[in-house]
């Protein structure tokens, strides 16, 4: 398992339907979002950069 199979926030495995990758606006490194952490706006953090984005 890699970590694009795992969401950025919670570090759940990511299903197919729900979840969602953008890039980090500011170093472009792959944000991954689980369908739960999206619909709860929980925050997230670039692991690259230390970007803290979400509600």
């Amino acid at each position: 398992m890699t970590a694009r199979d795992r969401c950025t926030s919670c570090n759940a495995t990511l299903a197919e339907e729900g979840s969602t990758w953008f890039p980090c606006p500011v170093c472009a490194h792959e944000i991954n979002r689980c369908y739960r952490c999206r619909e709860q706006s929980i925050g997230y953090t670039c692991p690259k950069c230390g970007f803290q984005g979400g509600p």
